[in-house]
């Protein structure tokens, strides 16, 4: 009884089906945008279609370049890859560069070097309110650090650009660089300064990061090659020689100390 009323509903549905109009389309035809009934919707359809085969052309350009490419440059055929590229160079020295409130601190990975940088004293005291100075006549005002970041010319210089505290932005506009320094997390970034290119370059903090943000500036100082190896020598041997100077006196043996007992051993013996 069940599966006969089942049957009967199934069929009914169908047949009801079956004689309601389609509207709905299907097929090929469907891919493409409809061209229209109106003037506009015409003129529509014909902007579509020319932009289009301009896409079509492209393309084939683009993917035809790319596969006798691949195809001609194979690594079967004996292919080298060119290490020239831009974004393919050698990195020839890396720096961690670390955004603090309110400075930088600088980080020679490899070569044991390690400094801060903060607004120079002058400019920092001609900041402070009612101090009396100036500030037109503090040289490059603001703008100015008490320790610059010593880099060679002619050089690919690679950064890690981090944050301490709070989000920073390392901007330097003459390098086209500018990194978010945020903490806990590690932003990439390189620059090569032209050989004939040496000198000082100033920038700032480009990121809002509190009370003295206007107050963090960097500036880039590029030297040669020779004159950036003897700096980079002459600084490791500084901060070498100032580690093992306040290195911590339990590394050295202590005399043994004269104890009361001892003494008082000593006394009982004689």
């Amino acid at each position: 009884m069940i599966r006969e009323k089942l049957g009967f509903l199934v069929f009914a549905l169908a047949a009801s089906a079956g004689a309601l109009p389609v509207y709905a389309e299907s097929g090929w035809n469907q891919l493409n945008m409809t061209r229209g009934v109106t003037h506009i919707s015409r003129e529509i359809y014909a902007l579509h279609m020319r932009i289009f085969w301009i896409c079509v052309v492209i393309g084939v350009v683009v993917f035809g370049a790319m596969i006798w490419s691949i195809i001609t440059h194979r690594k079967s055929r004996g292919a080298v890859p060119d290490v020239t590229l831009v974004h393919n160079t050698k990195v020839e020295f890396t720096v961690k560069v670390t955004g603090f409130q309110w400075g930088w601190e600088y980080d020679y990975l490899d070569d044991g070097v390690m400094y801060y940088s903060r607004l120079d004293h002058q400019s920092d005291a001609a900041r402070e309110l009612a101090s009396g100075i100036d500030p037109t006549t503090v040289p490059h005002y603001l703008l100015n650090v008490d320790h610059p970041f010593v880099v060679p010319v002619d050089t690919k210089v690679r950064l890690l650009v981090t944050g301490a505290d709070v989000i920073h932005s390392w901007w330097m506009p003459a390098f086209g660089v500018k990194k978010d320094a945020i903490p806990g997390f590690v932003n990439e970034a390189w620059f090569k300064i032209d050989k004939d290119k040496p000198g000082l370059y100033r920038g700032q903090c480009a990121e809002l990061c509190g009370r003295d943000h206007g107050f963090m500036p960097i500036v880039v100082d590029a030297r040669s090659k020779e004159d950036f190896a003897a700096w980079l020598k002459e600084k490791a041997a500084e901060q070498k020689q100032a580690a093992a100077a306040t290195a911590p006196a339990a590394n050295t043996p202590a005399a043994a100390p004269t104890t009361v007992a001892a003494a008082a051993s000593g006394a009982g013996s004689s």
